[in-house]
């Protein structure tokens, strides 16, 4: 009867190893596999001792059995620690165990020492022909291996309980259940001589447990997203792998990668691709990946496909072994970008067509108004558009010079805003703008009210456009153009570098040409008068930096000048 009960035991313990080899996934915890390891040849130590003949059988048969209180209860804690996500330090484990093989290995004295045993046990059977070890008395030892199952134990209750406490992500129907196992196995230990000393329900507990540790397994695999996701993307069959050690040998693939990179069929495992495009690929991505880890995503186009690759470190424990690529299909979001882009390309054309119909459109009212105060007064015909392409020559001649830095955007918007310069004498009063002489004191100074006057003007017109540079600089063009580098200018009588670079540049041309065009009051100077003029007020009223431009472009001005009515 008690001996049929270990057999019992033992063959359930054998199915349980059957069942967990037929469930098994890569993903199991180690422990677990130790424990389905562990149980039937303990089960098997209690049905050996059961059938002995001999007190030297049993006694091998009972060190069989101690293997559970000294590595199955160790594999139980690591499991339970896992599951609840404590992290042992790797040197924690190791004392651990150095410990639990220091007790197992004083069990093998059992009949030769009285360090775990004092004597010699002796044998003895029950009615059934049963045999069991009678007449132990306990040794040294034998006090550490029972201080060592409590300490054990006590330290899987304290996990447990911290986790319920502090381990949210810990499942509860989990811990439930680890406590049942817990406690089924204190039970086994401590309480089965409480029911009968004539057999060891021992095995029946280590069954039971490893029953409980099977549907703890299979139940987390539901909790770990990194697993479920990783084994529904293979079973998905739409994401290929490939990996690579650190020297470039290729190690494997599925099917999925294969079929979308042909080549990788050709590759031989722990050989490096002999195929150039392959080889020149992978290596590039790994070593980019391995200076840069941002630079994680690389593309292919292959028979009108383009593929994903996603390169990430091939982590063996916490060792870096080489390197992994998961590739994807991603023809249709590439397709997509390309379509935003294409569209996105006309937008653009078509706001750098609007913007430029709007620019045309100001420029044209700016010089219509320009035109229209040109109209009003009588000295003044045809000065806007010399002014504006003696500006041009200047510009130009600065830039290419390269003595004075404009930018590019600084030399379009003046030439831009060189029309606008006289705007304010829309405000002067016509007795005044078309007086057919030279002004009276008071009329001058009248007159001298225009260039502040242009400056709101400019400012209210070009008011809410987004090119604010060309918006100061055609104000400072308006307000300044008539100030003086000593002083002597109007309205604010700035002097030297006070006065905007653009403004000293509208004065040189505006008296340029003021002087070499004929006017009610005056005949136009020749081009020599108007030299000696210029080069006799460099410094007085003009920028002394700009002489040396004026004298390079003197030439192009004058040509410019003999080719039209002035």
């Amino acid at each position: 009867m008690i001996l049929g009960f270990y057999y019992v035991m033992f063959g359930v313990s054998l199915l349980m190893l059957v069942i967990y080899a037929f469930i098994f996934h890569k993903h199991f915890d180690t422990n677990l596999t130790i424990i389905a390891a562990l149980v039937p040849i303990i089960n098997m130590g209690f049905v050996l001792m059961a059938s002995a003949k001999h007190v030297e059988e049993a006694l091998i048969a009972l060190r069989l059995t101690y293997l559970g209180g000294c590595y199955l209860l160790v594999a139980a804690m690591f499991l339970i620690f896992n599951v609840c996500q404590i992290n042992l330090k790797p040197w924690m484990r190791v004392v651990i165990l150095a410990i639990s093989t220091g007790v197992y290995v004083t069990t093998l004295t059992i009949g030769h020492s009285d360090i775990f045993y004092v004597g010699m046990p002796t044998l003895e059977f029950n009615p059934d022909g049963s045999a069991f070890i009678a007449n132990k008395h306990y040794g040294f030892m034998h006090t550490v291996f029972y201080v060592m199952v409590v300490v054990f134990y006590l330290l899987t209750a304290g996990a447990i309980v911290y986790s319920f406490l502090k381990k949210k992500q810990v499942p509860r129907s989990i811990l439930l259940l680890i406590v049942l196992a817990v406690t089924i196995a204190v039970f086994g230990f401590f309480g089965s001589r409480l029911i009968t000393h004539e057999v060891e329900i021992l095995p029946a507990t280590y069954n039971l447990g490893m029953i409980i540790y099977i549907i703890i397994a299979s139940r987390l695999r539901l909790y770990d997203a990194s697993d479920s996701v990783l084994d529904s993307l293979v079973q998905k069959g739409d994401t290929g792998f490939v990996s690579f050690d650190n020297k470039m040998r290729y190690l494997n693939s599925n099917l999925t990668a294969r079929e979308m990179i042909p080549e990788l069929n050709e590759l031989v495992v722990d050989h490096r691709p002999i195929d150039g495009w392959l080889d020149n690929r992978f290596s590039t991505w790994m070593e980019e990946y391995h200076k840069d880890n941002s630079k994680d995503k690389q593309y292919i186009e292959k028979n009108d496909k383009v593929y994903l690759i996603t390169v990430s470190k091939l982590m063996i424990g916490k060792m870096h072994r080489g390197y992994q690529f998961l590739v994807s299909d991603d023809t249709a979001n590439q397709q997509y970008i390309k379509l935003i882009k294409n569209y996105n390309s006309q937008l653009e054309e078509e706001v750098v067509k609007k913007t430029r119909h709007i620019i045309d459109m100001q420029d044209k009212l700016v010089l219509g108004m320009a035109t229209m105060v040109e109209g009003r007064d009588n000295s003044t015909g045809g000065h806007i558009k010399r002014t504006s392409d003696c500006i041009r020559i200047i510009v130009n001649q600065i830039n290419e010079d390269g003595d004075i830095k404009l930018s590019e955007s600084f030399s379009n918007n003046l030439i831009k805003a060189a029309p606008m310069h006289d705007l304010g004498k829309i405000t002067i009063d016509d007795r005044i703008l078309r007086k057919p002489g030279k002004f009276t004191p008071e009329e001058y100074e009248e007159m001298k009210k225009h260039p502040a006057e242009g400056a709101r003007i400019v400012s209210r017109i070009l008011e809410g456009i987004d090119d604010e540079e060309l918006k100061t600089i055609a104000v400072n063009v308006a307000h300044y153009h008539h100030e003086k580098y000593n002083g002597l200018g109007y309205p604010k009588g700035l002097k030297g570098e006070e006065i905007p670079l653009e403004a000293r540049i509208m004065a040189l041309a505006d008296v340029y040409d003021a002087l070499i065009s004929k006017r009610v009051y005056k005949e136009k100077f020749t081009f020599e008068q108007a030299n000696e003029i210029i080069l006799n007020e460099m410094g007085k009223q003009f920028d002394p930096k700009l002489e040396k431009v004026y004298l390079s472009c003197r030439d192009k001005l004058e040509e410019y000048y003999s080719s039209i009515d002035c």
